[in-house]
């Protein structure tokens, strides 16, 4: 869909007819309504997130060796 609408975007900077590629965005955006309704329907109404919940988030991966170089006791 970012990439349709960035080509709406330079079709309109040139001044041309983006109406076959406005259409096409309101499909793709009616065929996404569709899929966020069936998964509501399905019991996934989890809150999404904004950027800043998002980063605040604790996402560190889980490594089995210290992040230092140190040879890990189990690997001796």
């Amino acid at each position: 869909m970012l990439s349709a609408e960035d080509d709406i975007r330079k079709q309109v900077n040139r001044d041309e007819d983006c109406s076959e590629a406005a259409v096409h965005l309101m499909s793709m955006r009616v065929t996404m309504l569709g899929l966020i309704s069936e998964r509501n329907r399905l019991g996934g109404e989890e809150r999404l997130l904004n950027v800043d919940e998002r980063l605040k988030l604790d996402v560190r991966a889980v490594s089995r060796r210290p992040s230092n170089g140190t040879v890990d006791r189990r690997e001796r």
